[in-house]
Formats: C-alpha cells, sequence, structure tokens
C-alpha cells in the first residue's frame, strides 16, 4: 500500500476546489430551466428550503465523514464508511462513491468538450448571420458524430478525447494539480459569470424586435423572482426543488467524501463546509438565473423562454443571442460564456476523478499517474456510447440512472448510517471538532430526524418514476428490434391525436392539437393556450409507411412496417456497461478487503 501524504496547500485552495466540485454546469444549465419549468419564482422557496434542510446537513455529514476516515488513511467512500462502522456490509454501499463519478463524468466531460468546441467556434465566427434555427440546427449537426462543423472527421469524438485527455493530465498531478485549477478557474468562472449576468440585468428592452416586440430582460428576471405560492402545494416542485440541491451540491456523490480525507484532523469542516454550500449557492441564484432566461427574454420574449427551455439553450440559443451585440462582443461573450461552462465543468470532472485516484493509491498502491490514466481510459469506454448513441437517448438514460437515481439512493443509506449506525452523538462531535463557527443545535436534530425524512421521501417519492424508466414506460416502441413501428405521444400528456398531413417515400408528418404556455401580466401567473402543432417521423429505405392522410393516429398506432432497431435497443447497451461497472468495481472493493485481511489491516 502507498502511503499518501497529500494535502491541501491552503484553506482558500480547499474551499475554491470544494466550491468547484459544486460549481458545475447545472448552476448555469439546469438551474433556470428547472425554475422556469416548475413556477419560476415558486421553485425558489422550496429550493432554499431544501438547501437549508437536506443540502446543508448533507454538506455537514460528507465533510466530517471524509474527514473522519482520512484519519485512518482513507480516501474513497467504501473505505470511509468501513471506517465509520468496522466489520460491515456498508463498505458496499459506498461502491456508489466511485461508480457513480465514473458513470457521471462519462457523460459529464463529453457536454464539456462541447464548451470547448463552441469557444473555437465563438473565435472563429461560425455562428455569424446564423438564424437561431440554424444555430440550434448547427448544434444537432454536431451531436450527429458522423458530421463535421470543421472538416476534422469524427469531430464530436476528437473534442471528446481531448477533453478527457486534459481532464487525465491534470489528475495525475494529485490533489495539488486540482488545486492550482480551481484557484485560476473558479475566479475567473465568476468573472465571466459576473459580467455576462451585468449584460442580463440591464438589457431591458432593448433587445426587442419586430419578430418579438415584447422582448423584455426584465419579465424574464420578474418571472424568476416573483412567487407563485399556489405552487408550493404542487409536490413535483419540491421534488425538483430536491433534486436541484442534489445535483448542484454534488452531495451523494462521494466527491466531497474524498476532498475533505485530505483535511487535517483537527483542522475545521463546518465553516468550510457552509463556505463553499454558500458560494454555490451565490453561484447559481444570483449569476446563475440572471444570464440564459433574462437575456433570451429580452431577444425572445418570455412566452417563448417558457416554451422552449431546455438543457439545449446553452448552445441551441445562446451562440445566436450574442450575435446581436455585433461581431466583436459576440466573439468575447462566446468565449466568456462557453469559457464559464468548461471552467464549471471541469472543476467538477476533476473532483469525479479523486476517489478513484485515492481507491486505487489506497488500495493497491497506484500512483496518480497510473490512478489517472486508468480512470481517463474507463472515461472513454464507457463515455462512447453517450458520443455515439446520444441521440438515441443513451445519454439521457445515464443522466436518470447515475446522476439521479444513484444520488438519491446513496445520499439516503448515507444519511441513515451517519446518523442511526455511526451515532448522531458521535457525529455532532465530529462535526463541531475543530470548527471556527458554532454550528446552531439545531442541525443535530435536523440531521438525525429531518434529513432522512425528507430523503425518504424524495426516494420512495422516485420508486414507480424509476420503475416506469427501468420498463421503458416513456415509450410505445419498447422490443430492441421490431418489424412495425408505433407512434409516440404527441403532446406531454399522452393525449392528443395526430392527423396524418403527409406521407412522403420516407417520412410522415402529422398535426395535432397542443398547449403552450403564455405568461399573464395582469394575473402574474402562467396561463395555457391551445394551438396546431406538428411532428415529423422519418424512416430509411427497408420501412415504409403504413398510414394515409388523413387517417386519425392515437398514441401507440402503428405507422410503420420494416425492420426497426429502436432506441431501447442502444439504452440497454448503456444500462448494462452501468451494471458492469458497478459489479467491477465491488469486485475490486472485495479484493481489497481480501488484502486488507492479509495485511492484518481488516478483521472478519
Amino acid at each position: 500500500m502507498a502511503k499518501s501524504t497529500e494535502s491541501w496547500g491552503s484553506r482558500v485552495g480547499l474551499i475554491l476546489a470544494m466550491a468547484g466540485n459544486a460549481v458545475g454546469l447545472g448552476n448555469f444549465l439546469r438551474f433556470p430551466i428547472q425554475a422556469v419549468e416548475n413556477g419560476g419564482g415558486a421553485f425558489i422557496i422550496p429550493y432554499l428550503v431544501c438547501f437549508l434542510l437536506m443540502g446543508i446537513p448533507l454538506l455537514f455529514i460528507e465533510w466530517s465523514s471524509g474527514r473522519y476516515g482520512g484519519r485512518f488513511g482513507n480516501h474513497s467512500t467504501p473505505y470511509i464508511l468501513d471506517s465509520m462502522v468496522k466489520g460491515r456490509a456498508l463498505k458496499y454501499i459506498g461502491v456508489f462513491g466511485i461508480f457513480t463519478n465514473l458513470a457521471i463524468v462519462a457523460y459529464y466531460s463529453y457536454i464539456e468538450s462541447w464548451t470547448m468546441s463552441y469557444v473555437y467556434h465563438s473565435l472563429k465566427g461560425t455562428f455569424s448571420g446564423m438564424s437561431q434555427g440554424e444555430v440550434a440546427g448547427f448544434f444537432n449537426s454536431y451531436v450527429d458524430v458522423t458530421h463535421s462543423t470543421t472538416g476534422i472527421p469524427y469531430e464530436a469524438v476528437v473534442f471528446f478525447v481531448l477533453c478527457l485527455a486534459f481532464n487525465t493530465f491534470i489528475l495525475s498531478k494529485g490533489i495539488r494539480g486540482v488545486e492550482k485549477v480551481a484557484k485560476i478557474g473558479m475566479p475567473l468562472l465568476i468573472l465571466f459569470g459576473i459580467l455576462l449576468a451585468i449584460r442580463g440585468y440591464t438589457l431591458g428592452t432593448s433587445g426587442a424586435s419586430d419578430l418579438f416586440p415584447n422582448a423584455n430582460a426584465w419579465d424574464g428576471l420578474n418571472f424568476l423572482w416573483t412567487p407563485q405560492y399556489d405552487s408550493l402545494l404542487n409536490p413535483k416542485v419540491w421534488l425538483a426543488a430536491a433534486g436541484q440541491i442534489f445535483f448542484t451540491l454534488s452531495v451523494g456523490l462521494g466527491t466531497i467524501h474524498c476532498y475533505a480525507s485530505y483535511v487535517r484532523s483537527k483542522d475545521d469542516i463546518a465553516l468550510n463546509s457552509v463556505t463553499a454550500g454558500f458560494m454555490n449557492g451565490f453561484v447559481e441564484v444570483v449569476i446563475g438565473s440572471a444570464i440564459v432566461i433574462p437575456i433570451a427574454a429580452g431577444y425572445l420574449g418570455l412566452d417563448w423562454v417558457m416554451n422552449n427551455a431546455g438543457f439545449g439553450m446553452a448552445f441551441q440559443t445562446m451562440p445566436y443571442l450574442f450575435q446581436q451585440w455585433g461581431p466583436v462582443l459576440a466573439a468575447v461573450a462566446g468565449v466568456m460564456w462557453f469559457g464559464l461552462l468548461f471552467f464549471s465543468g471541469i472543476t467538477s470532472s476533476l473532483a469525479m476523478g479523486t476517489p478513484w485516484l485515492g481507491f486505487m493509491r489506497d488500495e493497491f498502491g497506484w500512483s496518480n499517474t497510473k490512478g489517472a490514466w486508468s480512470f481517463g481510459v474507463m472515461a472513454l469506454i464507457l463515455g462512447l456510447p453517450t458520443v455515439f448513441f446520444y441521440q438515441e437517448g443513451v445519454f439521457d438514460d445515464y443522466d436518470y440512472w447515475a446522476g439521479t437515481v444513484s444520488l438519491v439512493f446513496f445520499a439516503f443509506f448515507e444519511v441513515i448510517l451517519y446518523s442511526w449506525v455511526f451515532g448522531i452523538d458521535k457525529g455532532w462531535r465530529e462535526i463541531n471538532l475543530g470548527a471556527d463557527i458554532k454550528v446552531p443545535t439545531i442541525y443535530k436534530y435536523v440531521i438525525k430526524y429531518v434529513t432522512p425524512l425528507l430523503l425518504g421521501w424524495v426516494f420512495f417519492a422516485s420508486i414507480p418514476s424509476m420503475f416506469d424508466k427501468l420498463t421503458h414506460q416513456d415509450t410505445f416502441n419498447r422490443s430492441s428490434f421490431a418489424d412495425v413501428y408505433y407512434a409516440e405521444n404527441f403532446d406531454r400528456t399522452g393525449t392528443a391525436i395526430g392527423t396524418v398531413e403527409e406521407v412522403g417515400a420516407r417520412y410522415i408528418k402529422f398535426s395535432f392539437e397542443n398547449t403552450r404556455k403564455r405568461f399573464d401580466k395582469d394575473s402574474n401567473m402562467a396561463l395555457y393556450e391551445e394551438f396546431i402543432d406538428a411532428k415529423e417521423y422519418a424512416f430509411s429505405e427497408d420501412q415504409k409507411a403504413t398510414v394515409v392522410v388523413g387517417d386519425q393516429i392515437k398514441p401507440g398506432d402503428v405507422i410503420a412496417e420494416g425492420n426497426f432497431i429502436n432506441n431501447v435497443f442502444y439504452k440497454n447497451i448503456g444500462r448494462s456497461i452501468l451494471v458492469c461497472l458497478f459489479l467491477f468495481i465491488s469486485l475490486l472493493v472485495y479484493l481489497a478487503y481480501n488484502k486488507r485481511l492479509k495485511e492484518g489491516r481488516a478483521t472478519l
């Protein structure tokens, strides 16, 4: 076993690295979209409640658990948990603390690689003169690996490999390498964010046009900050807020355990954890909410934003909006925006590599270099399916199982372990050991009772949706291979009936009644209005339509026949890979345990 002598170079470096771990793409892409989709200001209240009752307690738990395990030379979640409760099988629950990081970084680094590519295209002026539809089309072309926007074959794959290589190189330098990146990346991230946020706060109605005469950036800001109290009784809003807390604070991952394990045994973790948490909240709520939504509302109108809000806005919409500022400012804004996203991404993806490095060094004596490059190779193998089959849904499936379900599952059992097995009295002493602040005593009872109940509710309330995902209830084409193709839902409710408008050699076009949101300033509420929408299916040479113009089609009706390979085939491949990864890490934990037994570092 290689004894680790690594530690953080400074408290500032530790806090910036911890904040960088938490401040990620979700702060700028996921948070504002979640807010728009869940009632605007109504989302902020559950978000803050969940932050105080779930986020802060989990930060205390993971920081103190990590520091405790670090005293025994453990720098990965399986044996940090094992050091807390000797002789138990809880080390295998800790497998999630390595598995989740590898699974998430596999697709997270792909998004990171988009930001690298878009910085290049912003400087090159690729988006100059493009319409909003053309900018959106550019993104769709980019994620099609057979298409190249630069002339480089398999461009998306090339940028993905470059991004992983860069991450791997920094990881090979150990904790100090991560700390240096955090000291550079976090200040630049905040600087770029503040400059773009100032534009969001000051844009006002200056972006209105003949096409969008009512565009107003302040409408976007008002919607985000004006609570609609009737939404507070909606469980969906609370579940979304709880999920965002997991995503944004990086709790339930194992990265905080690993980072905290390098803190000296009597160094403060109470103030550090609160500082990192509130820095993340500031970046997310104050800066993140002032960029995408207000700027988009300032040029396209709030109604457009409410109906088109999504993760892809950062890449499909923002480059077009920057073009409205002139070629020079467009390039500068593009570099700042995608540079901001890159730094927010890499500070998080580097954190995801540290549990693997700590585990392989502690248990098998691997050097940082060997651990980092093995991590990079595994992330590449795991990530390639999300690159090649992005449009088939593998990316989203990884995100659901690794980036949502695994986090909730691990965090729930982690809180139970800390409060009821390790013991809240022992845990409370650990939180306050060397603390530079006095943690309110109420948090002792919040950690023991409120947080487990809240997490339990989130976990068990999510089981029906997990089951639906597992059995592919989100699609009517549930067979990997089929000789017929069924119509999918036309609208979100699944109740709309489609009318066949056109039938071509390789496509079918449907029209159907749909609803869209419209913000009413008088009532300060989002209203719904009906409109005629359209949906199109494309087919290949060995597939043909079985419908004719005028047919009324319900979701689940057969619309084509031929040889079909459905998306579930690719999703099942991705899921099989994730299961194999979990089993592989579990095997490594078992082998490490046997090694510890032989060395006298563990007991039966």
